[in-house]
């Protein structure tokens, strides 16, 4: 919004020709983020303790688990505040790309909260049913998809509908209709990978904040011809905006870290897990980085897929891999300290994140 009041006058006042620069208004989103997450934190927190808006914890978790009885959740709520505001006050609001990503944020963001809040009124760590869930979900991504098609067309009219593989520069996959399928897996998907993550004090937010920072990175060269040129990557026209996004995502967290340490005075619930997961996803669509979300985001891949390994293994063989899932708790059952856990699996999202933004150059 800024950029579109304050560059038309650069000619005027030379000063307003920094919003001309994508990297000012990201550093600028990041503060505005970090700053109003940081401000309303406690005000919130202590208004979510009135209204006893406490997270249910599972009988059947760690035993540790038990003395965060009374935390309060739905704490995603400011960073959805604080992102939003804040993207808008700094992106070009004409940018379509970046009403695709919002649509994803508050959306999911609101079937979190929904969630969120059957979880708090039935006193159960169950809340909207998975299918009902996943249907909603579905929706919202559905049209995200849809209009990523329409919008990212490229010089011969299938990169909306094609897939990029990392570490080579001329394969480009048409997967034509069937993209729709593959774009919906990897919103939803990484919605739920992250809502899956969300298991202990600070795990969740610290790999969100560096696979944003990695994509605001992804999305400022993706979308600025001459670096896309250079690294041999594809160029999605208009997608550096989403950089500003990003930029605020990592402030927002910031803020929120500082409530979500360990121990946690708040939880980000659904609310914050889905809406920050499903943006990301939708993020890497736009992109054309949907695989190498799949590498930065590997902590999250892991985590679901040590929960698939144990439902199926159960089925199947009526025996459990880990001693709980997803598979940080397994760790906190065999001793490892809450704390250590977050750290060693915040050190492993990082080396993730190097080798997937190593993609950009190994081609």
């Amino acid at each position: 919004m800024l950029y579109n009041l304050l560059y038309p006058l650069a000619e005027d006042m030379q000063v307003f020709n920094l919003f001309k620069y994508l990297t000012f208004r990201t550093g600028g989103a990041m503060m505005t983020a970090m700053i109003l997450s940081f401000a309303i934190g406690r005000p919130f927190i202590r208004w979510l303790r009135l209204k006893k808006a406490a997270q249910p914890i599972r009988a059947d978790g760690p035993e540790t688990h038990h003395k965060k009885q009374g935390t309060p959740t739905m704490g995603g709520l400011m960073i959805i505040f604080s992102v939003t505001l804040s993207t808008l006050l700094w992106v070009d609001i004409t940018n379509p790309y970046m009403w695709i990503v919002l649509w994803v944020f508050l959306g999911f963001g609101a079937i979190g909260f929904c969630d969120d809040f059957a979880k708090l009124t039935r006193s159960s760590h169950k809340g909207v049913p998975g299918k009902v869930r996943l249907l909603l979900e579905g929706g919202i991504g559905l049209v995200a998809v849809l209009a990523c098609m329409v919008l990212t067309t490229g010089g011969d009219g299938t990169l909306g509908s094609s897939l990029a593989l990392p570490f080579f520069k001329d394969i480009l996959i048409n997967l034509g209709r069937f993209f729709v399928p593959f774009g919906l897996f990897v919103i939803v998907g990484a919605a739920n990978a992250v809502n899956l993550t969300d298991g202990l004090d600070g795990l969740a937010i610290g790999p969100i904040m560096i696979t944003a920072a990695s994509f605001g990175i992804i999305t400022y060269l993706v979308g600025n011809a001459k670096f896309a040129e250079y690294l041999q990557i594809h160029f999605v026209r208009d997608a550096g905006e989403l950089a500003v996004f990003c930029g605020a995502l990592v402030g927002a967290g910031l803020g929120f870290l500082w409530y979500n340490a360990p121990p946690a005075q708040v939880f980000m619930g659904d609310t914050g897990s889905l809406s920050m997961g499903g943006a990301l996803g939708a993020i890497a669509v736009i992109a054309k980085h949907e695989i190498v979300l799949g590498i930065i985001g590997g902590l999250f891949v892991i985590e679901t897929l040590s929960v698939i390994l144990q439902v199926v293994s159960y089925k199947t063989r009526g025996k459990r891999i880990f001693m709980m899932a997803p598979i940080h708790h397994h760790f906190e059952k065999k001793g490892w300290p809450e704390t250590q856990v977050v750290v060693r699996f915040w050190i492993i999202s990082i080396i993730m994140a190097l080798i997937g933004l190593s993609t950009l150059k190994l081609r």
